[in-house]
């Protein structure tokens, strides 16, 4: 290899040792050692477990199954001294090295291959040196190991990787993963951004990531990008995304995880093509009804609402019928019936929005019996958009006579949904509206656009493909599935469907048949050779994933209906179970930990003692979001804990990834392998473990012989036990105990 400076050494190796066998899934790491090579005398200096990383990109493209990653990792030396250290980073299953570089200032650097053995020799070594449970995350089947030298005080040392894998295909679904989350316990990562380039032989549909809020954007129906960016609990968990290849219209993806003696879990999504003719689309009815009351002249939200509304109208095509309804005092009908969305439709309808002008009070039962009184009984998807900024001041004023009454007049196939804008709305109402009545409650805070919110909503609901949908699970025993019941599809949009699932033995050809109405005529779609197994360890986000789900359903119900303890105590179980911030488990018991708790990510210092730590405040410096209301709020129905409720229960029913509503991301609370830990007493404590249940139990020194020949024998341990010196988890109903040895 050639240097630039003498002083330079990169020396890197694959390591294809398979003393482990769990799945490689770890971030690459730096563990820093004093620099043995340095002329002078290194000066004593207290050491990181490993450097920080300061920055993290992924450039991945995929094509045709074939990925290709390109990381770059920027890493920080905060000490007064020159370094060594020797880098790691977990290779994906058959997943081969392209490139390899170091950065020296402005000089890139390639390096070059040592031999397996003297690469397994270096990280036994490290292991052995280190005692840190955390780098058994880093004991994958294909490792990577390089040395670094020098990596100077105080500053940054850029390193890149590119490695190249064939992505395999299940049932039609192509998964792939980037490593993100597990080596949390021993590095700290600043910025994570990602994007990733996806192209097939066959249309790319259901593009979908557990693990991450992802931008997806089409550029036609087989290729497609999205981007990512993550910052605190997001930043710590492995990128994760799913995609399938299909030629149907309308493409299916199901994915499974069940445990042995339990209930599996199902997540099955359904998206439609991408490229649609004129012919093909689904003409629709659609009123739009709008709050004109005096309170909309405030804040500029007439304003904004007529822009809404102007695009909203100007994007109908010509086959479809609209009209307008604005109500204060009374309401106002654009027309008496439906009009065709023509050119001199849309004129008509644009001349009434520009007209309209805020005064009077807020009639909210008249304008819905007017408004819904307007659909006949034809087939078309009927939708109707309920905009108001107030609570019901004129006539009926009661929340539920007013829901009766729209039940009443209701024309069966009616979509309704409603925005709520500012705090002084009723959400019990509005949430009842549209959840009985086939559609979705939004609000538009005070801090956000409402044209812009408005306007997206249009968007989207613009372009019907299939409506009135229908699934038949064939013959598979199912039960709480989310959403209770499918919505219409969309160009552009896609269904996420979860639920759980039970067998006696393996179901391995299922047929599963979607019904629904498309071009104004009833269709049927058939999907062959499901397979619903009786075990599968893959996925194990869904649990969690579906539990989340669960538990804003409860919390709708809550809101609805009053609290009610059956419904409480469930959200308290399955919240503290998976690790699911709700208004019932903001605070939790948990003890604060001694010194060798705080190396392994816990509180520092302090006597084991029983009071309570606010889990929601602690969670709100890990992630942007604020935390849930408390449970004190739930029975408020106007002012903005009311709608803070509304939004929260929202997102977790509709949840499609874990960053949705992440873990209680704080120093007593970890997630791994799809199970909860909290720390209670020093010791990482399995949210399953109960003393009472009495189930067998191996116990084992840390980094003794029996230890380490467990862990060959179920790799899978590796990543719990990764979390400290002191663990206690349940796996296939046995539990392993593992305590801590003096040092």
């Amino acid at each position: 290899m050639r240097q630039t400076r003498a002083s330079l050494l990169i020396i890197f190796a694959l390591l294809m040792f398979t003393g482990f066998s769990l799945d490689a899934r770890a971030q690459g790491i730096i563990v820093p050692g004093p620099c043995t090579r340095c002329p002078e005398r290194p000066r004593p200096v207290q050491l990181p477990r490993s450097l920080p990383v300061k920055s993290i990109k992924i450039d991945t493209k995929i094509v045709n199954q074939v990925a290709t990653t390109h990381v770059e990792q920027i890493f920080s030396n905060d000490t007064d001294a020159t370094l060594e250290g020797t880098y790691f980073f977990p290779i994906p299953d058959e997943a081969s090295v392209a490139e390899f570089a170091i950065w020296d200032g402005e000089h890139r650097l390639v390096g070059e291959v040592r031999s397996r053995e003297e690469a397994r020799r270096i990280y036994d070594e490290i292991v052995r040196r280190q005692r840190d449970p955390g780098l058994l995350e880093y004991a994958g089947k294909n490792l990577f190991q390089a040395s670094i030298f020098p990596i100077l005080p105080h500053s940054e040392k850029k390193l890149e990787l590119t490695y190249t894998q064939v992505l395999r295909a299940e049932s039609g679904t192509v998964s792939y993963k980037y490593p993100l989350g597990t080596g949390q316990n021993i590095v700290q990562i600043g910025t994570v951004s990602g994007r990733v380039e996806i192209e097939g032989n066959e249309p790319v549909r259901n593009i979908y990531s557990p693990s991450h809020s992802v931008d997806v954007k089409r550029n036609n129906d087989r290729r497609a990008t999205l981007s990512f960016e993550a910052g605190g609990a997001g930043q710590q968990q492995d990128f994760q995304l799913f995609y399938s290849l299909s030629r149907e219209d309308f493409g299916m993806t199901l994915l499974t995880y069940r445990e042995p003696g339990r209930d599996g879990y199902f997540l099955l999504m359904i998206s439609p093509k991408q490229d649609w003719s004129e012919q093909e689309y689904t003409a629709k009815d659609i009123i739009f009804v709008i709050d004109t009351s005096g309170s909309m002249a405030e804040e500029g939200k007439m304003q904004k609402a007529r822009a809404a509304l102007l695009f909203g109208v100007r994007n109908l095509r010509a086959e479809d019928r609209f009209n307008i309804v604005s109500f204060a005092g009374e309401e106002h009908l654009m027309e008496n019936g439906m009009i065709a969305a023509t050119a001199q439709g849309r004129s008509r309808g644009e001349d009434f929005v520009n007209s309209l002008r805020a005064t009077g009070g807020t009639n909210i039962n008249d304008a819905l019996q007017a408004a819904i009184k307007q659909f006949d009984h034809s087939a078309r998807p009927k939708i109707l958009v309920f905009l108001t900024d107030g609570l019901p001041t004129v006539g009926e004023t009661s929340p539920q006579r007013i829901v009766d009454n729209s039940h009443r007049a209701s024309t069966s196939g009616v979509r309704l949904f409603t925005f709520g804008v500012g705090y002084d709305v009723n959400t019990n109402l509005l949430d009842r509206l549209a959840s009985e009545n086939g559609g979705v409650a939004d609000y538009v805070e005070p801090r956000e656009d409402l044209e812009i919110k408005v306007s997206n909503f249009f968007t989207k609901v613009n372009n019907p493909v299939l409506t009135d949908l229908h699934l038949d699970m064939g013959g598979v025993d199912t039960d709480l599935v989310y959403p209770r019941s499918l919505p219409d599809l969309f160009k552009g949009s896609q269904i996420t469907l979860i639920g759980r699932y039970r067998s006696p033995a393996e179901l391995s050809n299922v047929q599963l048949r979607l019904e629904g109405r498309a071009s104004g005529r009833e269709r049927t779609f058939a999907y062959e050779g499901l397979r619903f197994p009786i075990r599968e360890t893959k996925n194990d986000f869904l649990p969690r994933l579906w539990a989340t789900r669960r538990v804003g359903w409860l919390l709708e119900q809550i809101r609805t209906n009053g609290e009610q303890r059956e419904l409480r105590d469930e959200i308290v179980e399955l919240g503290t179970r998976y690790g699911i911030v709700t208004p019932y488990t903001s605070y939790l018991a948990v003890e604060s930990q001694p010194a060798d708790a705080a190396r392994a990510g816990g509180f520092s210092g302090g006597q084991a003692n029983s009071q309570t730590q606010t889990l929601s405040n602690n969670a709100a410096r890990h992630r942007a979001m604020a935390p849930p209301p408390p449970a004190s709020t739930m029975g408020a129905t106007t002012g903005a804990a009311a709608v803070a409720q509304s939004k929260n229960a929202t997102t977790l029913q509709n949840a499609e990834s874990l960053d949705d509503n992440d873990a209680m991301r704080v120093s007593t609370v970890r997630n791994a392998g799809g199970k909860t830990f909290y720390q209670r007493g020093g010791v990482w404590t399995d949210a399953e473990f109960k003393a009472e249940a009495h189930l067998p139990e191996t116990v084992l020194t840390f980094g003794s012989d029996d230890y380490f020949a467990l862990l060959r024998r179920e790799p899978r341990l590796a990543q719990y036990f990764a979390l400290g010196e002191r663990v206690v988890v349940v796996l296939d109903g046995r539990v392993y105990r593992v305590n801590s040895t003096s040092r």
